[in-house]
Formats: structure tokens, C-alpha cells, sequence
């Protein structure tokens, strides 16, 4: 055995391109990835905001609720999910794949605690120069949440790119997978062609680090001031 190969085939990365729709299912795993990433990033910015400046009745009881579900295991409400998306006519559609997944209790709890380091007299100022809270949280909040956004930008699109399970539920034709469920046509039942996959799975794995290489001089700032260790 040796880890440097004894000749290079580059067919490995062809011939899967011939045979099988690969960027098409490569267009619908961007589509879902950057789709989910910008709505997931705006959504979690915006709750985490309320959560930590704004005073509302039940605001830390519905926060304590919203954290519980980190408890719950993702296979227990597949099913309800499944039938919510039966319900709304998004079986076989990107949409499906997209909209059950958008709110992330994770991304909001991050988000909160990077708020909460925003000091108070930031906001107070804003308010006495006329601002309103849309006004202050566009001008005064998301200036200082970029590594914030590049924390949950890098998180989300991992799991969204990297998501199996979900995807081999809803989309039920095969031109409408994505790049991880289409990885399985090349693992057959006695048999694995190593080379293809591995050429395949190399190249999918090529967005996550690109992602990564534009955002990490952010990461460690935003995974620090969130509170995470």
C-alpha cells in the first residue's frame, strides 16, 4: 500500500459527469445551501436581536422553549415534518427541503448570546438621535455582527450542503436530488467503483471549503464572543 498513487487517472472525475446528472444535482444543493443561508442567517439575526434587547412578556420562557428543542432528536419530528410538507404541496420541491429547516435553535441561540455583548448605550444612543428599533438594529447592531454571520454563514451552509436524510425523504425524483443523495448511485449493493466516488466526493466537499476559506478569519472571533468554548 502506498498513499501516493502509482498513476493518475483523471477519467475518475469525467466519466461520473457522463453518466449520471451531477450538476444538475449540484445546481439543487447550491440552490438549497445558499437559499437556506441567507433566510436561516436573517431569521436567527432578527430573533436573536429580540431575544437579547428587547423586553416582551415570556420572552425567557418562550427563549427556554425554543432551547429545549436542541433535546429532541431531528428523526422524532421528521414525520410531522414529512406531512407538513405533504400539506403544503412541496413533495418532490426544493421548497420541501428548504422551509422546515429555515428556523435553527441553534443559530438563534448564538445569535442571542453574541447580542448580549453589544453594550446598551449603543442602542440608547441610536434611540435619543430619533432611531427606531428596525433603524438601530440596520444601523448600529449588524455593523458590528460580522463574525457573527460568519459563524452561522459557515455552520448553516455545512449542514445544508452535507444534509443526506432529509433530502432522500422529500425529493422522490431523481433529477431533483442533491450532490450527497446522488453520491449513492455510485455504491452499488456487492460492488464499489472507489475510484469515481472518491473523485466525487472530493469535488463535493470543494464548496465547504471555499466558504470556509472567505469566512474563517471571522470564525474564531464569533465562536469566542458568542460564549461557545
Amino acid at each position: 500500500m502506498s498513499l501516493w498513487p502509482r498513476d493518475w487517472r483523471l477519467g475518475n472525475y469525467i466519466e461520473p459527469w457522463q453518466q449520471y446528472p451531477f450538476l444538475r444535482w449540484l445546481g439543487n444543493s447550491i440552490v438549497i445551501a445558499v437559499v437556506s443561508v441567507v433566510a436561516t442567517v436573517a431569521i436567527n439575526l432578527c430573533a436573536g436581536y429580540a431575544f437579547a434587547k428587547l423586553r416582551f412578556p415570556g420572552r425567557d420562557l418562550l427563549f427556554l422553549l425554543i432551547i429545549s428543542t436542541l433535546m429532541v432528536p431531528v428523526q422524532v419530528i421528521m414525520v410531522p415534518q414529512f406531512q407538513l410538507v405533504i400539506d403544503l404541496n412541496l413533495l418532490n420541491s426544493l421548497g420541501g427541503v428548504i422551509l422546515p429547516r429555515l428556523a435553527e435553535a441553534f443559530g438563534l441561540f448564538m445569535a442571542r448570546q453574541f447580542f448580549l455583548s453589544v453594550p446598551d448605550e449603543l442602542l440608547e444612543a441610536a434611540r435619543c438621535d430619533g432611531a427606531g428599533h428596525l433603524r438601530t438594529f440596520r444601523s448600529v447592531v449588524l455593523p458590528l455582527s460580522g463574525p457573527l454571520i460568519a459563524v452561522l454563514v459557515i455552520f448553516t451552509f455545512m449542514w445544508r450542503w452535507n444534509e443526506f436524510v432529509w433530502p432522500l425523504i422529500v425529493l422522490t425524483d431523481s433529477s431533483s436530488y442533491t450532490l450527497p443523495v446522488g453520491l449513492q448511485f455510485l455504491i452499488q449493493q456487492f460492488s464499489n467503483n472507489f475510484g469515481p466516488l472518491l473523485a466525487m466526493s472530493f469535488l463535493s466537499i470543494l464548496p465547504m471549503l471555499a466558504v470556509f476559506a472567505v469566512f474563517q478569519r471571522y470564525f474564531v472571533e464569533g465562536i469566542a464572543r458568542t460564549g461557545i468554548r
